[in-house]
C-alpha cells in the first residue's frame, strides 16, 4: 500500500506558530525531508520528535525526488518541511509534489505559517487582489522583465527580498513605479518584528543597516494610467530616453517604449537617436 506525501507548513520565527495538526503529522511520519536538516532538527527537538532525516533542496531535488517517491510507493508516509513556513512558497517542493501526482501519490497540505500572509495581516493595504512575485530575478534581463510587469500592475504586489538586496530592489522599484507607498516587514513573528510604512522613497531612507529577511509590499495604484503617460510624455525625447535607459533597458527596448507612450512610429523615434 502506497504512503502519502505531506507537506507541513512550520513557523517562521516564533516557535509556538504551529498547529496541532502539524505536530500530529511530524510525530507520525515514517520519514520528514528538510530544506536544512541541521535548522530544521532545532524545531524537532523542540518539539520532542525523532524521525529519518533526508536534505531535500534547490540543488538536489531533481537528483533526490524519484527515490523519495519510491520510499512513499513503498508504504512510507513522508513529510515535506522547509527552513520556515509553507513548503513551495519561493521554497523546495514543486518538483515532488508534481511527480507525485504524476505517479499517483496522494498529496496532503497541512497549512500554518505563511510569511506572505501575515505581513499582510498587519500591513494596512488593500488585500481584495494581490500578486505575489516571489524573489526578483538575479539575471539583469529577467529582472527588468519582471520590474515591467509589476509597473503595469495596479493591484497590491508582494516580493521577498534578501537584507543585502534590500536597498538595490527599492531602487529598482522606485524606478519603474514610482514613488508608490510600500510596507516592508521584517522579522515576522519574532522579537525584532518591524513594519516600515512610507513611499519608497521614505522607505529607503528609515532602512540603515539591513538585517533578517524581508517581505515588501507595494500597495495598489489607484492613479490613472494615462496620468502616468502623460508625465512621460511632458519630458523632452532625451530625459524620456534616459529615463528607460536607467532601468536597463537596451536602445531598440527604448524606442518602442518611447513610441508606445506617444502613439507614434517607431521609426519616427529612431531617427532621432540615430
Amino acid at each position: 500500500m502506497k504512503g502519502k506525501l505531506y507537506v507541513v507548513a512550520t513557523p517562521i520565527g516564533n516557535l509556538d506558530d504551529i498547529t496541532l495538526r502539524a505536530i500530529n503529522t511530524l510525530k507520525n511520519v515514517d520519514i520528514i525531508i528538510a530544506e536544512d536538516t541541521r535548522h530544521s532538527l532545532k524545531l524537532l527537538n523542540h518539539l520532542e520528535i525523532s524521525k529519518p532525516l533526508i536534505s531535500y533542496h534547490r540543488h538536489n531535488e531533481e537528483e533526490r525526488t524519484d527515490g523519495i517517491l519510491d520510499k512513499i510507493e513503498e508504504g512510507n508516509n513522508i513529510a515535506l518541511i522547509s527552513d520556515a513556513g509553507t513548503p513551495i512558497i519561493s521554497d523546495p517542493g514543486e518538483v515532488i509534489v508534481k511527480k507525485a501526482l504524476e505517479r499517483n501519490i496522494e498529496v496532503i497540505p497541512i497549512p500554518g505559517a505563511c510569511a506572505i500572509i501575515t505581513a499582510l495581516m498587519a500591513a494596512g493595504v488593500n488585500t481584495r487582489s494581490f500578486t505575489f512575485y516571489g524573489f526578483l530575478s538575479i539575471n539583469k534581463k529577467l529582472r527588468n522583465k519582471e520590474l515591467e510587469q509589476i509597473k503595469n500592475n495596479r493591484n497590491t504586489i508582494i516580493l521577498y527580498e534578501a537584507p543585502h538586496k534590500i536597498l538595490n530592489t527599492l531602487k529598482d522599484l522606485e524606478d519603474y513605479v514610482g514613488n508608490r507607498k510600500i510596507v516592508l516587514a521584517r522579522e515576522l513573528t519574532k522579537i525584532h518584528e518591524e513594519f516600515i510604512r512610507g513611499t519608497i522613497k521614505e522607505v529607503q531612507e528609515k532602512i540603515n543597516s539591513p538585517k533578517g529577511e524581508y517581505v515588501i509590499i507595494i500597495d495598489e495604484d489607484n492613479e490613472e494610467p494615462d496620468n502616468k503617460e502623460n508625465e512621460l510624455n511632458e519630458l523632452s525625447l532625451e530625459e524620456h530616453y534616459k529615463y528607460y535607459e536607467n532601468m536597463g533597458l537596451d536602445k531598440k527596448e527604448i524606442i518602442k517604449k518611447i513610441a508606445k507612450d506617444r502613439g507614434v512610429p517607431k521609426n519616427e523615434i529612431y531617427q532621432k537617436f540615430i
